[in-house]
């Protein structure tokens, strides 16, 4: 798979000036061509940096000293390669988040599933191909809370002489949701998981790094999106925060939703969307004909569910119009600033909302890019999700739910524990046994009511579990939602695989009458969805891709609490149905 390298006097000096521009912008790629395909070369340096937000500076991880991290950039088709280089303290690992990576499982990220993290001092070389896809996603550590900070956009374009299913915008801008915390984030996880309380929250949320005008101290940290009148854009919306769905709005003006998780859709109009974490979506912004004499909010506030602490602030950006006509160059400093509205933050009315919105997403379903939903499964899931409890160790008080309990996570009341080396190694060379076993059940062993009164056992199993299926099974999932501690909504996101959101409720799944309302025509194609709080969601997908794959909420604390499981998919027959080795620079534990 070398790419061939020209050797005129013009690719020469290009390639010279690529690799200088590498030691200046660490972050910006250089090309090379095999013809069909173009390789990228990223780097990554994993470095403090202080950053300062809120009138508080702190040394913070990131990517080559930025906050949010570089852009990666890449086509259809094209191959991506990227190396990571550890010069913290920390170890770490990055997720190259919806990816489907196949035939690459190495490189997908999860520390101890797929590989080892990168110790002090390492380095690793994701190295992966595109294929199929096209779109905004983007790339996150995926190790304790490090994607606090270690995070950025992975924009796919289409290939070359491909188009948009939409007119071309003017211009296309990403916007990444996140979230700064004052204090050490990894500091509050070790405080939470060491008392068994529910972590402290973040301090404010932001705008690609930015808090916002609504934050003390933070006029001067906002994202402004400056934009002529006339023009349609392109926002390109992650949402990277760590605990929070976030509903995203912008005043006086409608939009368009074009793509979910990278998949283009059928046009939605609104003024109003909710993204999950570990969601993205792109949306088409028309501006006014004419430069009004005004600026606008652009916020995003939280979609709250459970019953513990959360961040209850608002992030706001500024629309601003260009106005060519006008010499004078008004201040928009000057101009009155209109705020639009924002659902409540809890309330059934908001939670009825959110399912109504997720219900307008349908894939385009068409001949260029069709639904390959499968018809009929051949392995069927019923899984619970949500909190429970585990025993606080002998001699220790602590502060879960009891003073003799922890706040714990699961599916069908497994807490997945991590390993101490990584699950694909074990399962590529045959030596998983004592370190994960695959008895992860199918159904709830102790079947209840699950969004009704909660059982008085609200204890949690524990152990390293995974699911083997053979290579291209149709497989169906059912994710309930349940009231133990509480019902709330858990977006769950799958490794290696888009899945089709077939159906959804709130109460009980009913297996007798649900299916029947299911849609198999035209249903979202997604890697990341939300499970209804008090409700639950359905997904299909075909197990196509061989490797080891996590499936877990993407609230960070639901994670850190053990909501996450393992699927094994087994090699097929076809050598393109195979993993390939490791590479020889796998990180080892």
């Amino acid at each position: 798979m070398g790419a061939y390298l020209p050797s005129s006097p013009a690719f020469i000096l290009a390639f010279l000036f690529a690799i200088a521009s590498l030691s200046v912008f660490p972050e910006v790629a250089f090309a090379t061509s095999n013809h069909a395909s173009v390789t990228r070369h990223y780097k990554f340096d994993i470095k403090l940096k202080n950053v300062t937000r809120l009138c508080h500076t702190k040394a913070i991880v990131t990517v080559n000293g930025k906050f949010p991290g570089p852009r990666i950039v890449a086509r259809e088709g094209d191959r991506v390669i990227v190396k990571v280089v550890n010069h913290v303290s920390n170890n770490i690992s990055i997720h190259w988040h919806g990816i489907r990576q196949l035939q690459s499982g190495w490189a997908d990220g999860p520390s101890y599933i797929t590989q080892c993290p990168i110790q002090t001092g390492q380095s690793y070389v994701y190295n992966f191909t595109i294929v199929g896809q096209r779109g905004t996603l983007f790339w996150h550590a995926h190790i304790t809370w490090l994607r606090s900070t270690v995070y950025g956009p992975l924009i796919i374009l289409p290939k070359h002489n491909a188009s948009y299913p939409f007119a071309k915008p003017h211009k296309e801008v990403p916007i990444i949701f996140g979230e700064w915390w004052n204090a050490d984030p990894e500091a509050v996880l070790q405080q939470a998981l060491q008392t068994g309380a529910g972590p402290n929250v973040s301090d404010a949320y932001t705008f690609n790094g930015l808090p916002g005008p609504l934050y003390n101290c933070s006029q001067k940290d906002t994202f402004r999106l400056k934009v002529k009148p006339g023009k349609t854009y392109l926002l390109r919306l992650i949402n990277a925060a760590l605990n929070d769905e976030l509903f995203f709005t912008i005043a006086n003006h409608t939009f368009t939703i074009v793509e979910t998780d990278a998949i283009y859709i059928k046009p939605v109009k609104t003024n109003i969307l909710l993204l999950t974490p570990g969601q993205t979506t792109n949306i088409l912004l028309k501006t006014k004909p004419e430069a009004p004499n005004a600026t606008f909010f652009i916020l995003a506030k939280p979609y709250f569910t459970g019953m513990g602490t959360f961040d209850n602030t608002t992030v706001a950006g500024i629309l601003e119009y260009e106005n060519p006509s006008d010499s004078s160059s008004t201040n928009s400093n000057n101009l009155p600033t209109f705020k639009p509205f924002l659902p409540p933050l809890n309330a059934s009315i908001t939670t009825s909302f959110v399912m109504n919105f997720t219900r307008k997403l349908r894939s385009l379903a068409n001949a260029q890019f069709p639904a390959n939903v499968p018809q009929t499964v051949q392995k069927k899931f019923f899984f619970t999700v949500g909190l429970g409890t585990s025993r606080c160790p002998k001699n220790q008080t602590c502060q879960g739910p009891t003073n003799s309990s922890k706040f714990a996570a699961s599916i069908n009341n497994f807490s997945f524990a991590l390993p101490t080396t990584a699950l694909l190694q074990t399962h590529f060379f045959g030596k998983s046994n004592g370190v994960y076993t695959t008895d992860f059940p199918s159904f709830p062993l102790h079947q209840f009511n699950y969004t009704g009164t909660p059982p008085n056992n609200t204890l949690v199993g524990n152990g390293t579990k995974a699911v083997v299926l053979p290579f291209n099974t149709s497989v169906e999932i059912v994710l309930q939602d349940t009231s133990i501690l509480g019902a709330e909504s858990h977006p769950l996101h799958l490794h290696g695989f888009n899945f089709y959101v077939v159906g959804q409720g709130f109460g009980n799944y009913d297996s007798n009458k649900d299916p029947a309302k299911y849609n198999l025509v035209d249903p979202v194609e997604r890697n990341t969805v939300g499970v209804p709080a008090g409700g639950w969601v359905a997904i299909r997908f075909l197990a196509d891709n061989p490797g080891v794959w996590l499936m877990h909420c993407h609230f960070d604390v639901h994670l850190s609490w053990g909501l996450r499981m393992a699927w094994v998919v087994q090699d097929g027959k076809l050598p393109n149905q195979k993993l390939p080795p490791p590479p020889s620079d796998l990180p080892k534990c």
